[in-house]
């Protein structure tokens, strides 16, 4: 595991569903070493994240969820990195209102990731979206969220294709269950450890989306 390494990229766009639209800062990751790196998330723009990668190989690139600004830019990477995206079918839905027609590869629970000398492990976590997924990286104690957790609760769920419940599940039953020292690298802000939030699960409860 020698020289692995995890990077961010900020990237700025907008959000739409629903009929609305929202200015998002994304976080986009990249997770490897000199030689290969996997994309997590395909958000806003193009250039700055092909500029990260430099000249490494990209393994694939993995969007946690099909919201707009997390596929953003995913087939246009796919082409110009020469890598598959890689979205859980549970979000086609989603990608379809943003690139009709455009072909994934499935992501599924349970799936690992091989890259540089390690590998990223999918979490099918339903809730903020059907489809959502995250990732962990059990050797560096890594977890990246997307949409699903964050820094003081779980991802939004008061617009189509989300639920409440749903989430709370995937949270105590996915993530709540992983080491306390694992850190949260979440698809917008700030991070946070899973120690942090966990004992804060009923108050979400209780607070309801």
């Amino acid at each position: 595991m020698s020289g692995l390494r995890v990077e961010r990229v900020v990237t700025s766009g907008v959000f739409a569903l629903d009929g609305g639209t929202w200015d998002v800062d994304n976080n986009v990751w990249l997770v490897g070493d000199d030689d290969e790196v996997v994309i997590v998330d395909a958000a806003h723009d193009e250039q700055a994240i092909i500029k990260a990668v430099g000249d490494r190989n990209v393994v694939a690139v993995v969007c946690t969820h099909g919201h707009n600004d997390h596929v953003t830019v995913a087939p246009q990477l796919s082409r110009e990195l020469q890598a598959p995206v890689l979205l859980h079918p549970g979000d086609r839905e989603l990608w379809e209102m943003t690139h009709p027609g455009q072909a994934f590869e499935h992501a599924s629970d349970g799936q690992r990731i091989d890259v540089a000398g390690t590998a990223l492990e999918v979490i099918h976590t339903p809730g903020h979206s059907p489809g959502s997924v995250c990732l962990h990286l059990p050797e560096a104690e890594v977890l990246f969220t997307g949409d699903t957790l964050f820094s003081g609760g779980p991802g939004a769920t008061g617009r189509s294709f989300s639920d409440f419940p749903t989430i709370i599940g995937s949270l105590r039953d996915r993530l709540f269950t992983l080491p306390e020292e694992t850190r949260v690298h979440t698809g917008h802000g700030d991070g946070t450890t899973i120690g942090a939030e966990a004992p804060h699960l009923a108050e979400w409860i209780a607070r309801g989306h």
